[in-house]
């Protein structure tokens, strides 16, 4: 809005307000409704009402169809201070470097109160301080260019959006009031400029040039008028209020499902005797709702561990809610002690029944001391990673199927290995994807970043995290879990042993084994007692496995720094089951003995088709 005086009239061709009835708020553009003529029609040759009997159109104008029109002031017969006092929005014209206070309209004055005029808005209008407005204001005066600023709230509570529009006074305008305020100018005479021009008021008429290139005129021969500022507030507290309580409303969202998927998470991790485990979660920033990324560590006996990471595609509640679903089958499939490949198997038709809608990845892996590998599956997870204790980093590629819940696909497993002193990561696709970037360049990053982390699994997991640029605001959950597979030396590797024997068959087997088993443990300095109930529950399996299995048969005693760990394997893949024998019964007690005595036992089929039946002692302190 450029005023050329404080009361400057608005230009622009007369229009007639338009005739409505209690049927239509807004006119037709045809006559639809007969509309009762409230005042006299202009005469025949003036349609338009032009003091000069002109016909110009107004295209919002029907006159020539049934509906008449209303009489009522042209829009350059009112003033602007005639327009801004009327508007229910907040109106204050400042002048000069000072903002010295011109006009408040009243809806201003209803708001915070009169303003003096000619008074600075520094010093009479701390309101505007309060919004942040004065430095606005000067950079509108300097630039000549309007500005806003959206739901800045006041001290009062209530929030305005705000422009600010640069403006302009003549200082040759004689008429204007010593207060400042724009006088009111409704005379027609003063339409034209000074000498008389048409009675539009918009045309000047020295050389047929307007007023506004007389008045640059002047202002490019140094005698150009002043500056100002005209700011326009609209109160928007309802609106912002409402955005208020929609965000109070998403952050409450956002926090349930955040405690619902820390909830669903192990809330701490298992320690197995032989590795060194640490995970993080770091939920997706507040413009990202919580995912259904998980990671699980499950002690399987016999030393061996399971290693879970997994994503639940989608957001919210739901994918937290399927992916602790999810977590808990794998915890149920797990205590069967079934190869990987089978696990992700019954996983898979678990998922189509949960909720055919949400695809999840998911890896899962077996970690086995005896053997130093990790016998791995993966159902459209990313690969894991496994670095040396040269730096050297290797990928686990294949075998990769589709993920869980899509059907109709033979999982297998793979194996990768993981030797003392090597460290695994399992993470999922937030920690290495990027939109600006393919995701195989993400994990290339990973492994840069993994063959330089050293120390222990919660410092490579917060190096990980920093290395890939992975904040507060990132724009996706992340899960990761490292494992650690330390080299022992020293006092810390007498604490770990290995011993077995192999077994023949025939009746000179038990004697063998308890043989065996006795002089091992003796050789370990293992109590008198905790002796005797290894060597019992030695001789237990291996006359189970001499009854019931077939050759090759292993005894195998491990110990590490807190359990003592029995195993038995054989040729016969039929799984033995504890079950009570009548007192008449000469069989039937062997696994209920070791059941007994043992602080637990447990049994698996082996790759190769046979079977392993094992037990543990904890050791004492």
């Amino acid at each position: 809005m450029n005023f050329t005086r404080w009361s400057a009239r608005l230009p622009g061709t007369q229009r007639r307000a338009a005739a409505r009835d209690d049927r239509s708020s807004v006119p037709s553009a045809r006559a639809e409704y007969a509309r009762p003529e409230t005042g006299p029609r202009p005469p025949d040759g003036d349609p338009g009402g032009d003091p000069q009997g002109g016909t110009d159109h107004d295209p919002l104008d029907d006159s020539h169809g049934a509906a008449p029109r209303l009489d009522g002031p042209a829009l350059e017969d009112l003033s602007a201070r005639d327009i801004l006092g009327q508007l229910p929005a907040l109106v204050a014209l400042v002048y000069g470097p000072d903002h010295r206070i011109a006009y408040v309209n009243d809806a201003y004055a209803a708001a915070f109160g009169p303003r003096p005029a000619g008074a600075t808005a520094a010093e009479a209008m701390p309101e505007l301080d309060e919004l942040s407005l004065l430095p606005l204001m000067d950079q509108v005066l300097r630039s000549g260019t309007p500005r806003t600023v959206k739901s800045r709230k006041a001290r009062s509570g209530n929030s305005y959006t705000v422009t600010c529009t640069p403006v302009h006074r003549d200082r040759d305008d004689e008429s204007e009031a010593d207060d400042g305020t724009p006088p009111n100018r409704n005379d027609k005479n003063d339409r034209n400029d000074k000498g008389g021009g048409s009675n539009k008021g918009t045309r000047s008429t020295k050389g047929g040039r307007g007023s506004r290139n007389s008045r640059d005129s002047r202002d490019s021969k140094g005698r150009g008028g002043e500056s100002g500022v005209l700011v326009y507030a609209t109160d928007v507290t309802d609106h912002a209020e409402a955005a208020e309580r929609l965000r109070a409303s998403e952050r409450r969202h956002r926090e349930t499902a955040v405690t619902l998927q820390r909830s669903l998470l192990p809330q701490e991790l298992e320690q197995p005797d032989d590795l060194r485990i640490a995970a993080t979660y770091q939920p997706g920033g507040t413009d990202a709702a919580v995912g259904g990324d998980w990671y699980d560590v499950i002690t399987l006996g016999a030393g061996r561990t399971a290693l879970v990471i997994g994503d639940v595609m989608g957001r919210g509640v739901r994918a937290a809610a399927v992916m602790g679903q999810l977590r808990t089958a794998v915890r149920a499939y797990a205590r069967l002690d079934l190869p990987p490949h089978e696990v992700l198997q019954l996983l898979d038709g678990l998922a189509a029944e949960i909720d055919a809608s949400q695809i999840a990845t998911c890896a899962y892996a077996v970690h086995d001391p005896n053997e130093g590998r990790l016998v791995y599956a993966s159902a459209g997870h990313l690969p894991i990673l496994v670095c040396h204790e040269d730096g050297t980093v290797h990928r686990a590629e294949d075998p990769t199927g589709p993920p869980l819940g899509t059907g109709g696909w033979i999982h297998t497993s793979g194996t990768i290995a993981l030797p003392p002193g090597s460290t695994a990561v399992l993470y999922t696709d937030g920690l290495v994807e990027r939109r600006s970037e393919d995701i195989d360049e993400g994990v290339a990053a990973l492994e840069r970043a993994l063959s330089g982390a050293k120390g222990s699994p919660q410092v490579v997991c917060d190096r990980l995290i920093r290395s890939l640029g992975v904040t507060a605001e990132h724009d996706d959950d992340v899960a990761v879990l490292v494992v650690q597979h330390p080299a022992r030396t020293g006092a810390s590797a007498e604490l770990f042993h290995n011993a077995s024997l192999d077994l023949l068959g025939g009746i000179e087997a038990a004697p063998r084994a308890r043989a065996f088993a006795t002089g091992v443990l003796t050789s370990w300095r293992f109590p008198v007692e905790l002796c005797d109930l290894g060597v019992l529950a030695a001789g237990e399996l291996v006359a189970n496995s001499l009854k019931h299995g077939t050759p090759p048969m292993r005894l195998g005693l491990r110990r590490t720094d807190r359990r003592l760990i029995i195993e038995v394997t054989d040729g016969d893949d039929h799984l033995p089951r504890r079950r009570r024998a009548d007192p008449a019964d000469e069989a039937g007690r062997g696994i209920s003995i070791v059941a007994t005595i043992a602080s637990s036992w447990g049994s698996r089929r082996t790759p190769g088709g046979g079977k392993a039946v094992w037990c543990e002692f904890a050791l004492p302190h």
